[in-house]
């Protein structure tokens, strides 16, 4: 019988811990393959963050470095310091890189740290219990905002706050090279969410300085909802606050 599709070499045989639905799986294949088809398998380093994603690696097949919460873009920085030809990646999700780490990836990324981070936004804290994260939408519900995310209130006092924009935040900087924001909720944003993903590695490899991608991710677990209904959720809601696009790329705008 002739093979059709296979595993990436990219990836182990080790069962992953996430949740039906989730498209953590997903971006870990999106990435797997393009460490493989650009040829730097043996030669790629990646960070776990702490949250959904802490046991990453036990999923992918090279050398993974742990990082304490939020700093990622820190310990991927020192490695690529030191090695300054291997292909280095973060992997976080929004509670971790957008809360906690903040101050991290805005560093990272002003510097122009020659990494790629792959940023997970499913707009709340997944691992911990479904509190609100820093990107929660407006109405949005969550354990900490049991009756929607509130900006102000009538009165016009701060409640909650707005959600943030962390891929138009970075883009102000001068330090990134290419930053897009993509999803994973159908076969065609898919391919176009791993174009980003190979793109960044490709820039990084050329010395071009920080990239990062976020992708807009579900979670149905903690957003009660289908898996299929947690999809419908990203194409119709969380795209209208973080729409996707290119928001900066440097060989774009030399040309």
């Amino acid at each position: 019988m002739q093979t059709v599709y296979k595993k990436s070499e990219m990836l182990t045989s080790n069962p992953t811990h996430y949740c039906p639905g989730c498209t953590h799986g997903i971006a870990h294949k999106l990435i797997a393959e393009s460490v493989v088809e650009l040829g730097l398998m043996d030669n790629v380093i990646g960070v776990a963050p702490v949250g959904c994603a802490v046991f990453a690696y036990n999923y992918f097949n090279c050398d993974m470095q742990e990082a304490a919460h939020g700093r990622a873009p820190a310990v991927a920085s020192a490695i690529k310091r030191v090695h300054k030809d291997v292909a280095v990646f973060s992997y976080q999700g929004d509670g971790d890189l957008a809360s906690i780490g903040m101050a991290e990836i805005v560093h990272a990324a002003t510097r122009g740290e020659n990494i790629t981070v792959v940023f997970i936004n499913n707009a709340i804290y997944g691992m911990t219990g479904g509190q609100m994260a820093p990107t929660t939408l407006e109405g949005q519900k969550a354990t900490t905002c049991i009756y929607g995310r509130q900006p102000r209130s009538e009165e016009g006092d701060v409640v909650n706050g707005n959600p943030v924009r962390v891929a138009e935040l970075l883009a102000t900087l001068d330090g990134p090279a290419y930053i897009e924001r993509v999803m994973l909720t159908d076969p065609a944003n898919v391919m176009k969410a791993k174009r980003a993903i190979k793109k960044a590695f490709e820039y990084q490899m050329a010395k071009k300085g920080f990239t990062f991608i976020e992708v807009m991710s579900s979670c149905p677990t903690n957003w009660y909802t289908s898996p299929i209904d947690a999809l419908n959720i990203v194409k119709t809601q969380m795209i209208k606050k973080y729409p996707l696009g290119v928001f900066k790329d440097i060989g774009r705008e030399a040309k």
